[in-house]
């Protein structure tokens, strides 16, 4: 299979081949389910596009808890059926569609009663254990342990000695939710779809009652394009009524935001080898293993603010510290905190008004000919949403069309990982790389790691780190360019590399070498450069002003102090 280069010509050639003939799918929206969605239509042999107002995953996409998981506590909602379908999917994205993307991950729950509580969690953990097995797809991660207090403590000692009476070890897994959606955009493009970023739909075509295209906004160059489609899927999560507003229709279910945030500290601040899941009086609560950094979270509150860049508010930073520091002996205070990001989970509205208790289960629907419209769900299950919406729009197409193959279908990258993987010390030697550079460069990239090391053999300099993000090879920031679509400072900053939420900083030190590293490969020119740095620190200003703030009202309006759109 072709490897699918999205750079600034690419794009350009995408949106110009999409207006030129009718495709069979248009999809919009390109987070995880619109691009898992482009993929499913693509590989059963339909002519399909791709677009996106912003960033591959710019919104709910790049800002969740980093999981892949069954949602263990919905076994105690006894939603038997959710935990099921996602172990299954947990379990293929391990060993057959990502394995270089999503890897196995340990957490330790505290027992905090004596007798009951162990015998009550344990028989909660070894039904999601044996569920996984069952799927036929979880045999790769180890089962789940218990752990007496003294034991626990050797695990994790950064826990309070009377925070537990025990604890139980089980294992999900995690990965980097931009890295795989952008992974994901090129696997669809390398099977033939049409994809665009900074294309904004501004409006429908249509026919009578059917909807038969949509109007697309250049972002970048000012353009304006028709699109048409025999059948076009509205993915756009937390967006999905204003998207439906579009035509007029008010759809048939609505979509509420819930706000959740996270915080990144550095790895001294905890010490554990392991992470952690702790239960609050609301939700759960985890600590997550994340490179040389942990990731604490998440709220879960209403929002009806600005969906483009929720903000958190000092009450939110406060709670997540507050529950953290419950179980642990050295507490973590503002200053150990190096990022904060938050996000918005898409919840069917309608069961009950409190979103923590809102449905997790996705919807499909038809709301009038030539839309479908797919909303709800969990990252873990988004190829399962794209199979039934692209199943829900195979229905109106007038021709046979071949069942869903995502199943078997591995993201660029995973084919040849694990080969690579075992000769990564021979890499190392004839690039001259340390060896945990090439490590660094296969979790993130598998088997296109190739096409990488080759900017490094045209240009040695690019195989030095950067100076102040130095996890990350300045090679990473000229590659999400010229192959993964990047089109701004912030789009390599914040998801092609995490530099935005993994330095003290939030990537301004980081920010003039990244601009002139890339400004060849987009066009850039002196000015240009300096609006990008310019806007870049604004943003970051602006959020960290938004921190400050004692609540959702006037974070929001701390936040949306900074402008959205890099003049050009």
């Amino acid at each position: 299979m072709r490897t699918a280069i999205l750079g600034p010509a690419q794009r350009a050639e995408a949106l110009a081949r999409m207006a030129e003939r009718e495709l069979d799918i248009l999809v919009v929206g390109a987070g995880v389910v619109g691009a898992g969605t482009a993929l499913d239509a693509a590989t059963r042999g339909l002519s399909t596009g791709l677009v996106e107002a912003r960033d591959w995953a710019s919104g709910t996409s790049s800002r969740s808890s980093k999981l892949i998981h069954g949602g263990l506590r919905y076994l105690e909602m006894l939603d038997f059926a959710l935990v099921r379908e996602a172990l299954k999917e947990r379990g293929l994205l391990l060993e057959r569609l990502a394995p270089h993307l999503v890897k196995p991950v340990p957490f330790l729950y505290p027992l905090q009663h004596k007798g009951w509580e162990r015998w009550y969690a344990g028989s909660g953990v070894a039904l999601y254990d044996a569920m996984s097995v069952s799927s036929g797809h979880g045999r790769g991660l180890p089962v789940h342990r218990h752990l007496s207090h003294k034991r626990a403590l050797q695990v994790a000692p950064c826990l309070k000695k009377d925070a537990l009476v025990g604890a139980l070890q089980y294992y999900d897994a995690q990965m980097d939710d931009a890295r795989y959606v952008a992974t994901m955009v090129r696997t669809a493009a390398a099977y033939g779809a049409q994809v665009a970023n900074r294309a904004r739909v501004v409006g429908f075509l249509r026919e009578g009652e059917r909807v038969v295209g949509v109007r697309v906004e250049d972002v970048e160059g000012g353009g304006d394009y028709e699109i048409r489609a025999q059948q076009i899927v509205n993915a756009t999560g937390v967006w999905t009524d204003d998207t439906q507003a579009l035509i007029g229709e008010r759809g048939q279910f609505h979509v509420r935001a819930s706000k959740g945030i996270h915080l990144v500290v550095p790895k001294d601040r905890i010490h554990s080898t392991s992470g952690l899941i702790l239960r609050t009086e609301k939700s759960v609560l985890f600590v997550i293993p994340w490179g040389r950094h942990w990731i604490v979270g998440t709220t879960d509150t209403g929002w009806d603010l600005d969906k483009a860049h929720p903000a958190a508010s000092s009450a939110d930073i406060d709670y997540l510290l507050e529950h953290v520091n419950d179980v642990l002996a050295t507490p973590l205070t503002r200053d150990d905190v190096e990022g904060v990001y938050a996000g918005l989970r898409p919840l069917l509205a309608g069961e009950s008004d409190a979103t923590s208790k809102l449905s997790r289960e996705h919807t499909v629907a038809h709301p009038v000919p030539g839309l479908v419209v797919v909303a709800g769900g969990k990252y873990t299950t988004y190829r399962v949403m794209a199979k039934d919406a692209v199943d829900e729009a195979v229905h109106a197409l007038d021709q046979r069309v071949a069942d869903c193959v995502t199943e078997d279908v591995p993201l660029v990258g995973a084919e040849g990982y694990r080969a690579l993987w075992n000769a990564r010390a021979r890499i190392a030697a004839r690039t001259g790389l340390h060896v945990a550079r090439i490590e660094h460069l296969l979790n993130r990239y598998g088997s296109l790691t190739e096409e990488l090391l080759e900017l490094v053999v045209a240009d040695p300099s690019l195989g030095e780190p950067l100076a102040h993000a130095d996890d990350y090879l300045r090679a990473e920031a000229v590659y999400a360019c010229t192959h993964e679509g990047a089109r701004h400072l912030d789009d390599v900053l914040t998801r092609r590399t995490r530099i935005s939420i993994e330095t003290f900083d939030r990537g301004t030190r980081s920010a003039r070498e990244v601009a002139e590293l890339i400004a060849p490969a987009l066009g850039w020119d002196s000015d240009q450069v300096e609006k990008e740095i310019a806007h870049y620190q604004k943003r970051v200003e602006a959020e960290r002003e938004s921190q400050r703030q004692p609540d959702d009202l006037t974070a929001d309006a701390a936040r949306l102090g900074a402008p959205d759109i890099v003049p050009l």
